[in-house]
């Protein structure tokens, strides 16, 4: 460069310079101004002049001797210095590019691990009847804040909670026509009511449900007080059950079969098992796989621990929970039940054949008071006063259930928000409506935060906001009896929701305390779920985030936070039936659970006591969490959703069955197939992040097409395998049937088992006592290792960009 620089330089001096004016001193009134003709260097060492005036005088001409010497030097010089001018030239270009690269990537939506990085500016183009500029993501979050701001959320609880609303009564039939009139008022495209015709199970006030001690000669003896009559099981098998009583912990499939192994067979008995951990409905299932004769469900004080300002359970109340091993209509499994159509009479697998009834901790005092037998494992004794824990048996009981079944029209309401470029994918979010009791925690929350967010939206319509998706909000009906509503509308939808809705925000459940922060999501939303936990602030915390609170404790905040979808979610249908990825959230109490969840202790009162009066304040922090990831999932210009992340979902799970690779070996066996099928799907993850990553983001066709194979990446995970009808829960990491990777791993188990019986069979759906088979190991490894390579296939895009080497 140095060299450049002086060959330029000699240039310069000998050139004529021909575009260049050159100023003469003419004589006149001014002396003493120097003559202009000398060189620049001299020139700028001078101090500054007077005035002087001057001529205009041009260059030498070029026909001259001295003007063709110049140019022969200047042409002779140029043509030393072309290489390194080019040279030049070259190094400022791919400066710019690099500078313009690095840029592009700041701004690229598909960077680094996750799918999708929003950064403040970027823009949200407002539609064409707005009168204000472009929208930015700070825009939007104020916009947002500020009209959620507007809301009056805790009168909204309160009064929703004094309303009647069990599914089915006239009650929730007038609550369903207020929330249609608070939605049509509102700036919403579409308000609509769809109505099922369900087949939901009541108490008989006539026919109460009993139970008696039964003396040695199988008569009836003494009655016990069941306190509540309208508390039961929905679902639960109606008739009598009578034998011995048995004490089962919380009725999981390991505690069964720990009875066993004590001694203490649970066949033919009744059970008596504590609420928690596990469902309702998982219990009844168990006990029944089992061979028990019926269930009997308490809440123990261990369980719901009262603290010196905090109220606790009355030891009088029963809780109430449905035990249909499912969801929606267990008379029409499969079906939608529009319009009392007639479908052939088929009942659902998940429907229990034995009876189960709730009872106080009262009652189960007395009941194991009686029990003899070897004394309970330490990890299985509770706090009822008085009450020595033995696992029996005991005396024996007659329990008689006696619900009745009846043909009920339950009505979900839909209100819409059309999005702008992609009106067919929609972003769902949905709230219970029903509740048996105030349920004030259990649905009122829910409710109130779903209207504020209609109302909210509907305020930034008017105010320059335009989605990019629909945003779908809907109030469901029949929520206590099993997500009834939700799941008989995607029953009746299913054949496009898996096409076209995005994803599921329920609001059920959002406030059962104060202190932890739950989130019971699909892998695909964690990194998004990361992201709006920092920009929401805590409501408990001054100047926290929700994100500083939870990794305060535990830096690895997901596994502080993040839990696999449970069966009694009512998000759980989504994911594991349709194939939508699908999210509930919770706030929650350190140490204990909320303890009037399903009992008529779920009051407005009781739960603004739990949280020690900040109720708003915990409301309005689930609403800004939840309606940030509305505005981030419908308007994003590429789906926040990780499709990445499955891959260490999968590879998590194989972990689980590598132990055993040994013992399938020496039966000739390999999970060989599984590891290159979870290898094709990282490679196809990893290949459509890089496309994403270097694709042109304006260019409105590509994204479109990435978005769609992005949203479907749930649906990949359903085994087409399998009946739907037979199957309903396809999914193979959430799902029930041989086909999941949990009933592959408990079947696997069974080589090392000198027992039949192997805990989690029931879970999984698996058939228990049965022993290692081959030929049905072989199977259910072809239907993971199948669903597995077709979701790597679908993720891969086109059929000519799959690799085909599997």
């Amino acid at each position: 460069m140095e060299r450049l620089w002086g060959l330029l330089q000699g240039a310069k001096r000998l050139s004529p310079r021909p575009s260049q004016t050159i100023y003469k001193h003419v004589e006149g009134t001014q002396q003493g101004c120097p003559e202009e003709e000398e060189e620049e260097e001299e020139e700028a060492a001078k101090p500054p002049g007077h005035f002087c005036p001057m001529e205009l005088r041009g260059p030498e001409p070029l026909g001259s001797p001295a003007g063709r010497q110049n140019l022969g030097l200047w042409a002779a010089a140029g043509r030393r210095a072309a290489p390194y001018l080019v040279l030049t030239a070259l190094l400022i270009f791919t400066g710019a590019f690099l500078l313009g690269y690095v840029a592009f990537r700041g701004s690229c939506q598909a960077c680094g691990n996750d799918v999708m990085v929003v950064s403040e500016d970027v823009n949200y183009e407002p539609g064409p009847n707005s009168h204000q500029g472009t929208l930015y993501w700070s825009d939007l979050q104020a916009l947002f804040l500020r009209h959620l701001g507007e809301g009056s959320l805790e009168s909204t609880i309160r009064q929703t909670s004094l309303r009647d609303r069990v599914a089915g009564s006239a009650g929730m039939a007038a609550l369903a026509r207020d929330i249609h009139a608070a939605l049509s008022r509102q700036k919403l495209d579409h308000v609509w009511t769809d109505t099922h015709y369900v087949g939901l199970q009541y108490p008989d006030r006539a026919h109460p449900n009993t139970l008696h001690w039964v003396d040695a000669a199988g008569r009836l003896g003494e009655q016990l007080p069941l306190e509540d009559p309208d508390v039961y099981c929905p679902y639960s098998a109606t008739g009598n059950a009578t034998g011995e009583l048995v004490y089962a912990h919380y009725g999981r499939p390991e505690d069964l079969q720990h009875l066993r192994t004590r001694g203490v067979e649970p066949a033919g008995r009744l059970l008596l098992v504590r609420l928690g951990v596990i469902s309702f409905a998982q219990k009844v299932a168990s006990a029944q796989d089992f061979g028990a004769g019926g269930v009997l469900i308490y809440p123990d004080p261990a369980d719901f621990p009262q603290g010196p300002h905090k109220p606790g359970l009355s030891s009088n109340r029963a809780v109430y929970g449905h035990v249909h091993l499912g969801t929606g209509d267990p008379y029409t499994p499969g079906f939608p039940s529009f319009n009392q159509t007639q479908f052939p009479p088929v009942q659902s697998s998940g429907l229990p054949s034995i009876p189960a009834q709730p009872i106080s901790a009262d009652v189960a005092s007395l009941l194991l008071r009686k029990l003899a037998g070897p004394e309970a494992p330490q990890e299985w004794q509770g706090q009822l006063s008085g009450s020595p824990y033995r696992l029996g048996p005991g005396p024996g009981l007659h329990l008689g259930v006696n619900n009745r079944r009846a043909s009920t029209p339950i009505s979900n309401i839909f209100g819409c928000i059309e999005g702008r470029s992609e009106p067919d994918h929609y972003v769902v979010i949905g709230a219970q409506r029903d509740a048996w009791g105030p349920g004030a925690a259990r649905s009122a929350v829910g409710t109130a935060i779903l209207l504020e967010l209609v109302r909210t939206f509907s305020s930034m319509v008017s105010n320059g906001f335009q989605p990019r998706r629909s945003l779908l909000f809907i109030s469901w009906d029949g929520g206590d009896f099993g997500s009834v509503g939700s799941t008989e509308w995607l029953e009746g939808y299913l054949s496009l929701l898996h096409l076209k809705a995005v994803v599921y925000v329920s609001l059920d459940n959002a406030v059962l305390g104060d202190d932890k922060f739950h989130a019971k999501t699909s892998p695909l939303l964690i990194s998004l779920i990361e992201n709006i936990l920092k920009q929401v602030e805590s409501p408990n915390h001054s100047g926290q985030t929700l994100y500083e609170q939870v990794a305060f404790s535990n830096h690895s905040w997901d596994a502080e936070v993040i839990q696999p979808l449970p069966m009694d979610s009512s998000a759980y249908s989504f994911t594991a039936f349709a194939g939508v990825p699908a999210i509930e959230f919770s706030f929650v109490e350190d140490g204990q659970v909320y303890p009037f969840l399903h009992t008529k202790d779920d009051t407005y009162e009781n739960l603004h006591k739990v949280l020690r009066g900040r109720l708003p304040a915990v409301a309005q922090a689930v609403a800004q969490f939840a309606g940030q990831l509305l505005i981030r999932l419908s308007h994003d210009h590429l789906l926040p959703l990780d499709f990445g992340r499955y891959g260490d979902v999968v590879l998590r799970h194989i972990g689980s069955l590598n132990e055993f690779s040994g013992d399938l070996k020496a039966r000739g066996l390999t999970l060989q197939w599984v590891y290159s099928a979870r290898g094709d799907y990282i490679r196809a993850a990893e290949k459509l992040r890089k496309e994403i990553y270097s694709s042109e983001e304006s260019d409105e066709r590509l994204t479109r097409m990435y978005n769609v194979r992005i949203m479907r990446v749930e649906y990949y995970f359903l085994s087409q395998y399998v009946s739907p009808a037979d199957s309903p829960f396809r999914h193979i990491f959430l799902g029930r049937g041989d086909h999941t990777l949990g009933a592959l791993l408990n079947h696997v188990r069974l080589l090392r088992s000198s027992s039949s019986e192997t805990p989690g069979a029931a879970a999984s759906g698996a058939a228990p006592g049965l022993g290692f088979q081959e030929s049905r190991f072989r199977r259910q490894l072809a239907l993971l290792t199948w669903t597995l390579q077709g979701a790597a296939n679908a993720l891969s895009g086109d059929v000519w960009n799959i690799d085909n080497n599997f």
